[in-house]
């Protein structure tokens, strides 16, 4: 009698299913490297379970989380697979007996009364002294105190440095108050996490990397505003001062191109 396979059985490896959900989510191993900072070199060897590059097992873990959250996996499950496949997790180092620190301890220093009393002998031949020769000079010092306790009317006021006031976010008024020589575009990641890249209409890159939920950006230029989104469901698009209506699916791939304008007609 044969048995079938287990459901764990037919589950892909850590690098299958990192690569699977990058395909998914319509990025390239460049895409991914940029927006990770994890090197390119480095992401082809994972996704083909090769982790002998990552240099070493906490360095692994934390490529995994970070490619994982990149291509909208749960980096948890694919961090315990992980920890299976290689040992588990390494066990913490236990803290040193409290004896071993007592015993290092250094023995208080006892103070020294010789060095004490010579100190305090200075101090009452300096003190009668000072008080021979100030008396004889009394009613001069005492005029000259008085004197320099008034208050000198010259002297300058302290000022006091305002500090700086932040500079405002810019909000969708500001937006809509773009001057009209221009491309403005907003985009806000109100339902969720999204890659994004945009660039201007020389093809110089402005942002690349993930819009997390309840963040925002704008971008200008003068001719021309390229845009990947990622998760295009997740990202609420103003351009011109204009909201753009059409509603994409979520992890949803689209390449958008704006001008100066009208939205809807570029």
């Amino acid at each position: 009698m044969s048995i079938g396979n287990s459901p764990e059985d037919d589950r892909p490896s850590i690098g299958r299913a990192l690569q699977q959900a990058r395909i998914a989510a319509g990025l390239t191993v460049e895409e991914v490297s940029s927006s990770t900072r994890v090197r390119i070199p480095i992401v082809h060897a994972i996704e083909q379970d090769d982790f002998s590059r990552c240099g070493g097992d906490v360095y692994a873990r934390g490529h995994i989380r970070t490619l994982a959250r990149a291509v909208g996996l749960d980096p948890e499950p694919l961090v315990e697979e992980y920890d299976a496949d290689h040992g588990g997790r390494p066990a913490p180092t236990p803290a040193a007996p409290l004896f071993e620190a007592e015993r290092i301890r250094s023995e208080p220093r006892r103070p020294n009364w010789t060095a004490a009393m010579v100190g305090a002998i200075v101090a009452v031949v300096g003190f009668v002294g000072f008080t021979l020769f100030s008396g004889e000079d009394e009613p001069t010092n005492t005029a000259q105190v008085a004197e320099g306790s008034k208050p000198d009317k010259t002297a300058a006021k302290p000022t006091t440095t305002k500090p700086a006031d932040p500079k405002p976010v810019p909000s969708e008024s500001a937006i809509a108050a773009a001057p009209r020589d221009k491309v403005t575009v907003k985009l806000s990641a109100d339902r969720d996490k999204s890659w994004v890249s945009v660039k201007d209409h020389n093809g110089r890159r402005l942002f690349d990397g993930l819009l997390l939920q309840g963040e925002s950006k704008t971008f200008q230029d003068k001719e021309r505003i390229d845009l990947v989104l990622g998760n295009a469901g997740a990202i609420d698009l103003f351009v011109n001062g204009k909201q753009v209506q059409d509603r994409f699916e979520l992890h949803q791939v689209e390449r958008l191109s704006y001008t100066k304008g009208d939205p809807e007609a570029g």
